[in-house]
Order: C-alpha cells, then structure tokens, then sequence
C-alpha cells in the first residue's frame, strides 16, 4: 500500500501544483474584490481555472474535432469492410485500422479533452476534499487558504461541501441544481453533435451505436457520481460543459462536416448573405447620380473660337493705355466671317 501510496502521490504532486497556482493566482484577483473568504471570490476563481485549464486545451479540442470529422466520413467505407470481412473479425479490425492510419484518424482522439481533464479533476476534488475535512493545502495553496476555502460559502452553502454531507438545505438545493445542470449540459452537448454535424451515412453502424450509447450514459454516470463531488468540482465541471457546448457550436456553425445538418444550413446562410450584397451593390450603383456634362456644340471647319483679351503689361495699365485688338479670326479659306 506504501508504494502505491507513493505513485499516486508522485503522479499528483504536479498537477496539485498546477491546480492551485491557477487557482490561487485567481483568488488575488477575485479577493481583493470580494474579500478573501468571500464564498464568491472562491466560486469565480474555480471558474477562472477552468477557463484557463479549457483555453489551454484547445489544440486537443480542434484535433478531437477533427477526428470525429474523419470518422463520420469514414464510415461509408467501414460498411463496405463489414460486408466484405464481415465473417472474419480478425481479417475485418486489421482493414479497419488499416483505413485509420491511411487516413491519418485516431479513434481515441475523440476522447483526449476529457482524459486529461480527468487528472485536473481529481486534483481539484482531493485540494476541496483535504481542506474541508483537515483544512490542508497542497501545492501552493497554504493551510491558512484552505481554511479560507473550506469555510467559504456561495449562497450560504459551503463550497467544499457535497449532497451527501451537506449540513443544511441550501447545500443540498446548490448540488442538485449543479448536478442537473451538468447532466443537461453534458446531453446536450452530445445531441447538439449527433443532430447537425453527423452525415445521414455516419448514424448508423457501430460508430453511431457507440455516440448513442455515450449520449444516454454518461449524463446518467455524471449524475449518480455528481451527489459526492463538492460543490466547487460541480461548478468546475458545469463551466467546463458549457465552455465544451460553446466551442462546439461555433465550430459547428461555422465549419460543419460535409453533407450534414449544419453544412446545408451554412450553405443556405451563405448564399443569403451573397444576395444580399449583391442586392446592396445594385442599389449603390442605381442610386449614385452621375452629373450630366453640359452640351458642346461639336467642333466644325466654320467654328470660330472666341478670343480671349491680349494681356497688358503693368506700366500699360497704370497709363490708362487700351489693349490692342486681337487680329479678326479667319476660317480655313482665309477669309473674315
């Protein structure tokens, strides 16, 4: 037990570190405001660690992202191997990870955000956990924190407490509403998925079997584990869902799998969007008015132009002196008008 003991605490020891230098760094910030033991500057600072710890784990998001394109598109080709080594379950998962690797798809990308989350979870369930029951810090969070943080309180319900230990009602109303919350989000997130960035082709087969699956049980895994998570995990981790539901519908919205849902709405917004400018150029062009050039009488071989005063030097004008006439013009044939 010993040893065991001593690789879970080299393995957590990090990420304790980790954890609380964000969520501490947060609490300068947010008790400054509030005060220190504000059960508020608490509940905002784990709400800033899970921005930092999301925004940092974007990469993972758009390489999941990407995965989970290829293997909606993949999945016609699947079929055609299950037709074809359909009686060889060898044969069949040989050509199927065969197909993976030609198209550079990895099958267990999809889940990345959420097994390195995992770990950050765990070590922001055991700083609450440590410092509501023995008001200890690990990490960079100190003994006297913990304290503040196992006391602190968000709407007369203690942070660090959970549904089950909670001593009044107000502890036990804020963990329901985080556990359903997270639950909601967590569904929701994964029909948001299914529903408008899945090809027709892609909902069907074992892929599709297994995306239905984790739709229905992991909402309910999170809400049977949910009643023994503190309120701050819960927080955390419903902050982490909508951050995750956000992200994936702008990416949805604005850069959709083809031939789904969310491709031919984008399409249709597009081509909205072209005619309407097209109509604004139209009008821009029908609305500009062009002054009209006032008419010149064209130019003929008996035109005369009008001659223009011959300039007076400036003793001429003092003296009072007339200018000389212009010479009369002649036309062409030399002739006076």
């Amino acid at each position: 037990m010993e040893f065991l003991g001593a690789i879970f605490s080299f393995i957590m020891t990090p990420l304790y570190y980790l954890v609380s230098v964000v969520l501490v760094g947060w609490h300068e910030v947010f008790g400054g405001l509030f005060g220190e033991r504000s059960g508020a500057a608490w509940a905002l600072s784990i709400v800033g660690l899970t921005v930092v710890i999301r925004a940092a784990l974007i990469p993972l998001f758009v390489k999941q992202i990407k995965s989970s394109r290829n293997m909606q598109l993949l999945q016609p080709k699947v079929k055609e191997l299950q037709k074809k080594y359909g009686h060889d379950r060898e044969k069949l998962t040989q050509e199927t990870m065969a197909l993976y690797r030609e198209t550079g798809t990895n099958p267990f990308s999809s889940c990345l955000p959420i097994l390195v989350q995992m770990p950050i979870f765990l070590a922001l369930f055991r700083l609450l956990d440590q410092a509501a029951k023995h008001g200890k810090g690990h990490g960079v969070l100190s003994d006297g924190r913990a304290e503040l943080l196992a006391d602190a309180k968000l709407f007369n319900g203690e942070i660090s407490s959970t549904f089950l230990n909670g001593d009044n009602t107000t502890v036990r109303v804020i963990a329901i509403v985080l556990v359903l919350a997270m639950t909601a989000t967590t569904f929701l997130t994964q029909r948001q998925l299914m529903s408008k960035n899945m090809p027709a082709d892609a909902l069907t087969g074992p892929y599709a079997q297994q995306q239905k699956m984790l739709l229905y049980v992991l909402p309910v895994v999170f809400a049977v584990g949910g009643i023994a998570f503190p309120i701050g995990v819960l927080l955390y981790w419903t902050t982490s869902n909508l951050w995750t539901m956000g992200q994936q519908f702008y990416v949805i919205r604005n850069n959709p799998a083809p031939n789904t849902e969310a491709f031919r709405a984008k399409e249709k917004r597009d081509a909205e969007k072209r005619l309407r400018r097209g109509e604004q150029g139209d009008e821009g062009t029908a609305g500009t008015a062009v002054d009209a050039e006032p008419d010149v009488p064209p130019a003929g071989p008996n035109s005369v132009k009008r001659q223009q005063p011959k300039r007076q030097t400036r003793s001429q004008r003092k003296s009072g002196a007339k200018p000389k006439p212009a010479p009369k013009p002649t036309t062409e044939q030399g002739e006076t008008p």
